[in-house]
């Protein structure tokens, strides 16, 4: 098994370590049936924002219009006891409107002075609704806060409220004036999370759940200490040695320049950096525990490939041209691991 660096043993030894997972796999459980009470059908999308959440990360959520992408970041916030807000971007969105500004202030005895008044970015939980709507300055602006946990305003830093997350969405389909996020923003996200439309039976379900008299509310079922703790739990799982292979393989041979994979070759423009490793490391661990297990397997590597990769990689011009999709590129990758 290999160690984290840093994060060798416990007090209690393997036992214990056993036991803090068990019981956090338990307080998950009752995490996603909270969950589950108000989001309905959308199982994978769930947990794999939950995986984000656990590995200390920020997801992208992919899906069109009204599949919920807003009703569960509101939904997350409450269960797990954050402090969450929500910034509709939009085209005349500024800097300022997200992270705050300064005001000059004057006191009964006439001195003035800067007063620093915080925007939405400080809580624990971000809703960034429709990010690629907003200009790329004010993209940009998320940048030191997603990576840093702090924004610097005047040559000031302000640090953030720990935990830190930003759950950002985006319309795949109306491109009409929008602004595609940069490739070191989208590096940022630990997870892009595809939202498909649900199953006919979710469906069905929904409709009886949501257009009655009442509606279903979420209750809490974790808190913002807790949730710190099993973040810091999950750096601690030791990974086997064939989990930390086939990370690097897969990573490593999205790579153009450096694989003897001909469809990697021919299809890709550029391909992960060590981040995307880094992200598929902590990734399953956080599955293997949401799943009540105590250690990840290959399959958690299959399994969180493409949400890893396919915002880290690009295809170039004659692929695009060829019709053929990044996820294709990531298959023909994992068809090596399996």
């Amino acid at each position: 098994m290999v160690e984290v660096p840093g994060h060798e043993g416990t007090a209690g030894g393997p036992a214990a370590l056993v036991a803090e997972v068990e019981a956090l796999g338990e307080r998950l459980r009752r995490v996603r049936e909270a969950v589950g009470q108000v989001i309905l059908g959308q199982q994978e999308v769930v947990d794999q924002t939950l995986i984000t959440l656990l590995s200390g990360g920020h997801a992208l959520l992919v899906g069109v219009p009204g599949l919920g992408k807003t009703r569960l970041v509101e939904t997350l916030g409450v269960v797990l006891g954050l402090d969450a807000k929500r910034v509709q971007f939009t085209p005349d969105l500024m800097p300022a409107d997200i992270l705050g500004s300064e005001v000059l202030e004057e006191t009964e005895g006439g001195r003035r002075a800067f007063r620093f008044i915080r925007g939405p970015v400080f809580c624990q939980l971000l809703m960034a609704d429709e990010i690629n709507r907003a200009s790329p300055r004010t993209q940009s602006a998320l940048l030191q806060a997603m990576q840093e946990q702090r924004v610097a305003i005047a040559g000031e830093a302000h640090a953030l409220p720990s935990p830190f997350h930003v759950l950002a969405t985006q319309n795949p389909i109306e491109q009409e004036g929008t602004y595609p996020l940069p490739e070191a923003q989208l590096d940022r996200f630990l997870l892009e999370v595809e939202v498909h439309y649900p199953d006919e039976a979710a469906e069905r379900a929904m409709l009886l759940a949501t257009t009655g008299a009442r509606e279903a509310r979420p209750a809490q079922a974790m808190t913002a200490a807790e949730l710190i703790a099993a973040q810091g739990l999950i750096r601690r799982i030791p990974v086997g040695e064939s989990v930390l292979d086939a990370i690097l393989r897969l990573v490593r041979g999205a790579r153009p320049e450096g694989t003897a994979l001909e469809t990697v070759r021919r299809n890709l423009a550029w391909g992960p950096g060590p981040r995307a490793a880094q992200a598929l490391m902590l990734a399953t661990r956080a599955r293997a525990v949401l799943d009540g297990r105590l250690a990840p397997s290959v399959e958690d590597v299959l399994a969180l490939a493409e949400p890893v990769l396919r915002h880290r990689m690009a295809l170039n011009f004659a692929a695009r041209a060829d019709g053929v999709r990044l996820g294709e590129v990531i298959g023909a990758l994992k068809a090596q691991l399996a």
